[in-house]
Parts: structure tokens; C-alpha cells; sequence
């Protein structure tokens, strides 16, 4: 990395570490690797490479995660080979459908007995559960041995993995939701410039259906439509608003009126996306890669996607983050937790593969398929996309430019129960702005 580099980098860590950051969104990932709660074949065992130092033993340990479209794919891809590399091998344990059709499966297994050897969750509160129930295991000596907390950027990214003063987590990513991916096919296609924000965006819908392209690209499961609508929200009431309705659970202010402005842009993206009937995010991003679609609101991983289709960021697609509008990241992301095994190897394999998810080259190598940011603070991005430097130069910005996720600020439970309302308000066009508002401030004013 070179000096400019290095510098740039260090002082987004250090902006990162005073705001600190959330976990990410409810990020289903579904794909085509099995039907939704069935679990992938093991991948393929990698050539040898560097990483930490091998178990005594070389046993099979079975991660389970669900990252299954192609970007995600060739991802974990990179975890595994690092694994494997150790001398043990990684049996994948991939679950599509998505974040909500994965969870209940991986805990249903850790709680009744049989558990895997690690599994995926989202940085935040999603295991808190099942750490108080004492199922999974203590990493803080392991931690402590590799001085997580010196080389994990922000801070808070390990706060997020720790409960009563244990590390319970390996944060592997830092993700944000706070995008809008643009085809610049479909607006060359429909004779208008590709937009540099939303209202530009939506004033460029008629001329994209009149061209036969479906304006905005919107899979249909609960936690995408709940995305759209916390992007929207501070894209078009703000970051201050954002952090009252889903940190301070303001329910006057949610059932106020910048609260309608963005119902009322809610209602906008309904009618765009009409015409979108696919159900998985990748299906969605698919839509865009091929110039079917204008655009998409979508997390960095959408990234992925487009890498795996050759495509190049700034000539073939255009990313927009806050929507153009205000450019904020939600430092969120992924992180993997480890259950208690009776196996004494496999326990061992669990510590290393620990090690392998932070080293240096895994966590450059893992990211850059992901479309994410490494979490740690002392690695090279000069091979960084024209969208991660725009991520990293937002960051750069200070905590103002910074927000949290919306399920790192509400438990599971309440998460559901709005991603509930924004999946009917999608699908029934009959329900009125007024009626869904009134609905989301009762949500918001009961939440935890």
C-alpha cells in the first residue's frame, strides 16, 4: 500500500472507531445452490496457500451460511479455500431462501443437538438468544491471543460480537445498505442520462417504460421492501430522522410529516417496481446487469453480482449511494459464531478457522468477491472498485456521514414485525400511505 494510501485508510479507521457502526440488515441471500431450507453439497477442496496454523489433525467442519447467489459464491468460496488450506476441510452448509428462511434452521440445529462447527449471523443482536443459552462458545482467549481488538476496525465491530464482557464472533466484513445501482444500458436504451439521485431517477421512469424497461428492480421478500424503506428514509427525511424513528423509537415523529415524505416516496417505489415480480435480491440485480431494469436499491453486495458478470463499475453500471441524496454508509455487516462441540478436533478446527477469517489475504480476498469492507484496518485496498472508494471517501467524511443498521437498533422480533408491514404495503397497492404510517409509528413506539 503506498503512503497516500495508507494514510487515506487510517484515517477512515479512525473515523469509523469514533462513530462506530451496526450490524447489517436482515441480508437474505438466496440464490440457486438448493431450495430454500435445504442445505448446499460441500464445495470443493482448494489448493494449499497460506494461513493460521493447521489442527494437529485435518477434520471436516461444516459452516453453515446463506450466501448462495454467484457473487456471494465466489466469496465464501475464498473462506474455504483458505480452510481448506490448513489441512482441514470446510463442508459448506449453504441454506437458501434467505437471512429469515436461514436463522430459524441454524438455531432449530444448535439448540436441538446438532450443531455445526460455525455458522453465519449478522453483526448485532441476532444470536444474543442463543449466547445466553450458553450453546456457543467463548472466543476471548482466542481473541485475546490475536489481538482482535487492535486489528479490528471499528471497535465497535467486535462491541457488537461481545456480551458481558466475552467475545462471541469473528466479524468478517463491514457492509451498507445505502445504495441505488444503475444501469447505464437501460438509460442509454430509453434516451435519457443515467441519474445522479431519486428524483432524478423517478423523473426518468416514463421514459424507461416506454422503453420496455421496468424502472426499479424490487424482490418481494419482507426484509428487501423494508430496505427500500430505510434507505428512502434518509435519503429523503435524513440521517437525524433515520436515528430517531429506529433509534429513539420516536413514535410522534414517525407518525409526523417527513415521515409521510418518505411514505409518500415509498409509494413511488411501489408503483416502479410493479412490474417486478422476482423474489430473491440477486434475481433483482440481475434485472439491472442486464439492462431490464433502471435500477435497484441494494446493499454493496449487490457488487458481487456484477463482478461475476464482468461487469465494470462507472462504464456498465452507476452506483448511487444515499440515493445520491445524502451519502451515508450503514456500517454493517457478517459475522460468524461458533457453537460448543464435544469433538476436541473439531473444536480445535473451529479456533483456526477463526484465525483464517482474519487474517490479511483472507480478509482482502473474501471482500473483494463480497463487495464489502475488510474489517480490518491494516490491509491493502488499492484494488478497491470505483463504488468501494466512493464507500470509503463517505467514511472519511466523520461520525455525521455514519449510521447504524436498522436490526442492530431493534431486536428480531420487532424487525419482523416491520418487515411484515412493508411486504403487504409492496403487495397491496390498495393500502394508503395514511393507513401503512399509522401502522409503522405503532410498530416503531413498541419496538425494543
Amino acid at each position: 500500500m503506498n503512503s497516500r494510501t495508507t494514510i487515506a485508510f487510517a484515517a477512515i479507521v479512525g473515523v469509523l472507531a469514533a462513530a462506530g457502526c451496526g450490524k447489517s440488515s436482515e441480508r437474505g441471500k438466496a440464490g440457486e445452490a438448493a431450495k430454500a431450507g435445504e442445505t448446499a453439497k460441500p464445495g470443493e477442496t482448494a489448493k494449499a496457500g497460506e494461513t493460521a496454523k493447521p489442527a494437529p489433525t485435518g477434520v471436516d467442519l461444516e459452516v453453515t451460511h446463506w450466501w448462495t447467489s454467484g457473487g456471494e459464491a465466489a466469496a465464501v468460496a475464498e473462506l474455504a479455500k483458505a480452510f481448506n488450506a490448513t489441512g482441514n476441510r470446510w463442508v459448506d452448509g449453504a441454506i437458501a431462501g434467505s437471512g429469515d428462511t436461514a436463522r430459524p434452521v441454524m438455531i432449530s440445529r444448535i439448540t436441538g443437538g446438532d450443531p455445526m462447527g460455525a455458522t453465519q449471523f449478522n453483526h448485532g443482536r441476532q444470536a444474543e438468544e442463543l449466547v445466553k443459552a450458553g450453546v456457543l462458545r467463548d472466543l476471548t482467549d482466542l481473541a485475546t491471543r490475536e489481538h482482535w481488538k487492535e486489528i479490528i476496525r471499528p471497535a465497535s465491530l467486535l462491541d457488537t460480537c461481545t456480551l458481558d464482557g466475552k467475545i462471541y464472533c469473528v466479524p468478517v466484513n463491514i457492509h451498507s445498505q445505502q445504495w441505488l445501482w444503475l444501469s447505464n444500458k437501460a438509460f442509454k436504451d430509453a434516451g435519457v442520462p443515467v441519474p445522479t439521485n431519486w428524483d432524478e431517477f423517478v423523473a426518468a421512469a416514463p421514459a424507461l417504460e416506454k422503453a420496455g424497461k421496468i424502472p426499479l428492480a424490487q424482490g418481494r421478500q419482507s426484509w428487501q421492501t423494508t430496505l427500500t424503506f430505510s434507505v428512502l428514509v434518509v435519503a429523503i427525511a435524513g440521517p437525524d430522522a433515520y436515528n430517531k424513528v429506529f433509534g429513539s423509537k420516536d413514535k410522534a415523529f414517525a407518525a409526523g410529516p417527513e415521515i409521510t415524505k418518505v411514505f409518500n416516496a415509498a409509494d413511488q417505489a411501489r408503483k416502479l417496481s410493479a412490474k417486478s415480480t422476482v423474489q430473491d435480491w440477486n434475481q433483482a440485480t440481475a434485472m439491472v446487469i442486464k439492462g431490464d431494469a433502471g435500477g435497484q436499491i441494494m446493499g454493496d453486495w449487490a457488487q458481487g453480482e456484477f463482478q461475476v458478470a464482468g461487469q465494470k463499475a462507472g462504464t456498465d453500471y452507476t452506483c448511487l449511494p444515499g440515493l445520491g441524496v445524502h451519502e451515508v454508509m450503514q456500517t454493517a455487516g457478517d459475522a460468524f459464531y461458533f457453537p460448543k462441540l464435544k469433538d476436541e478436533a473439531k473444536s480445535r478446527a473451529q479456533e483456526t478457522l477463526a484465525s483464517v477469517m482474519l487474517s490479511k489475504e483472507t480478509q482482502v480476498a473474501f471482500n473483494l468477491k463480497k463487495g464489502s469492507v475488510p474489517v480490518r484496518g491494516d490491509v491493502d485496498v488499492n484494488t478497491a472498485n470505483d463504488c468501494m472508494k466512493k464507500g470509503l471517501a463517505i467514511l472519511a467524511k466523520g461520525p455525521g456521514a455514519i449510521i447504524q443498521a436498522t436490526d442492530q437498533l431493534m431486536t428480531p422480533d420487532s424487525a419482523t414485525q416491520v418487515n411484515d408491514l412493508f411486504a403487504e404495503f409492496f403487495a397491496k397497492p390498495e393500502m394508503t400511505v395514511k393507513a401503512a404510517q399509522k401502522r409503522f409509528a405503532d410498530l416503531i413506539a413498541a419496538a425494543k
